[in-house]
């Protein structure tokens, strides 16, 4: 899809933000509306101000399970998927560093049974030890599916601790291991809830074919009885600095030699935020980018292929550069040389004008067309009403970058902070398997 076409598809369209609907109910549950006329379906979308930094380093893994706990019921509803079934619905949820989501969806016909469920397990879920028993055999099972039993599942059981140290962000979402869940008890689970599942650390989100005064009567139905609770301050240790040319080599059940090449980027609503979202858009986003041109593309590169991501969180994340080698024999310092150069081409060459304005057409057509459905658009109003903004607010960010903001941004990571560099190797018979 060429740029033109994209800007032809999206105008005359809302681009720059969302209109929001706001309440605050009684119980200081944080209230967004936007109506949808155009679906026949609604969502509704509650955030929970909490995550795997909340943790202790000796309890990893409660966040996660804890939201695997709140599909078992509740104090009215035995089967929470079944009666949301029968109501023509389905649901998800996510955790992570720093929040917990969930979503339902359903017809609007059907939008107040999604109340009534999502109130009732913010109300009162059921963590008896059977339901724990239940979901923490779910959990240390998806633990080992996706962190023993796949290739690279387990790298950030390495890379994390490397570059975060005491600081909670020093763990993976799913927990430093399945021992630390199995350990988990019914009491642990109880006061997870106690201090972090009241509507006071909420925002409940709804989205789709519903006007804001029925979703309003609705969410004051249900959820402005249930009662708030003192929370749990957040307290963890600060970010150090990464020492200086960490690398650490690691071996796996793995097809080929995988290295990743972690720099420290600023927090969330920083402004070093989105510039590092731009520089790994400029790297790896399409097969215009730099990493493709010089890398997937090259027949003489080392490398056989190249990412470029960030990890953003409420405190600084990681911008991280990953490769695979092209064949076990390569030298792999001079391989790693080859991905940062690669990367650091938008310090040594510059960033086209063109090429910026690409990336910002795609970044506007992706805020467009990802909001069309309503269970984007509830989890976009939700987070944005979480973090004090609204939900065009990213966008707007995005788009007052400028080449020069962001070779500024590039040299600040790049050559201001030390990486943090992890090998992964296929298993060698001289050396113990990480696990």
């Amino acid at each position: 899809m060429t740029d033109n076409t994209i800007d032809k598809l999206i105008d005359g369209m809302a681009t720059e933000d969302i209109s929001v609907n706001r309440a605050v109910l009684s119980n200081g549950l944080r209230f967004v509306h936007h109506q949808m006329p155009d679906t026949s379906m609604v969502t509704l979308n509650v955030l929970y101000n909490v995550g795997a930094r909340d943790e202790r380093p000796d309890m990893t893994g409660i966040a996660h399970l804890f939201e695997h706990m709140m599909f078992g019921g509740s104090a009215n509803v035995e089967d929470f998927d079944g009666l949301l079934t029968k109501a023509g619905g389905v649901s998800n949820a996510w955790t992570s560093n720093d929040f917990t989501n969930f979503h339902l969806t359903a017809p609007a016909h059907n939008a107040e049974t999604l109340f009534y469920l999502e109130s009732d397990r913010m109300l009162a879920p059921t963590l008896t030890e059977q339901v724990l028993n239940v979901q923490r055999s779910v959990v240390i099972e998806e633990f080992k599916q996706q962190c023993l039993n796949i290739p690279y599942g387990n790298l950030m059981h390495t890379l994390r601790p490397l570059m975060y140290g005491s600081h909670p962000y020093s763990w993976p979402v799913i927990g430093k291991d399945f021992e630390s869940i199995a350990a988990i008890t019914r009491h642990d689970i109880t006061e997870w809830w106690t201090n972090h599942y009241s509507p006071d650390n909420a925002v409940l989100a709804v989205a789709g074919n519903i006007d804001y005064e029925s979703a309003l009567k609705f969410a004051k139905r249900w959820f402005e009885d249930i009662p708030s609770r003192s929370q749990s301050v957040r307290q963890h240790s600060p970010l150090d600095p990464v020492s200086n040319g960490v690398t650490q080599t690691v071996y796996g059940a793995v097809p080929a030699t995988l290295i990743v090449v972690a720099y420290r980027m600023g927090a969330y609503d920083s402004d070093q935020y989105y510039a590092a979202d731009a520089i790994t858009d400029i790297l790896s986003m399409g097969q215009a980018s730099r990493f493709a041109q010089r890398i997937n593309m090259n027949p003489d590169s080392p490398l056989v292929d190249a990412d470029a991501s960030i990890s953003g969180a409420k405190d600084p994340g990681m911008l991280m550069l990953t490769a695979r080698l092209a064949d076990e024999n390569v030298d792999i310092d001079y391989a790693i040389r080859f991905l940062v150069e690669a990367a650091r081409s938008i310090i040594n060459e510059g960033i086209r004008t063109e090429e910026l304005q690409r990336l910002k057409n795609r970044q506007r057509a992706s805020f467009v067309f990802g909001n069309m459905a309503s269970v984007s658009c509830a989890q976009t109003i939700a987070e944005a009403e979480m973090h004090g903004h609204s939900p065009g607010y990213k966008l707007r960010r995005y788009n007052t970058l400028t080449c020069e903001s962001i070779i500024d941004a590039a040299i600040d990571i790049f050559d201001s902070t030390h990486p943090v560099t992890v090998i992964y190797r296929p298993i060698n018979p001289n050396s113990q398997s990480f696990q």
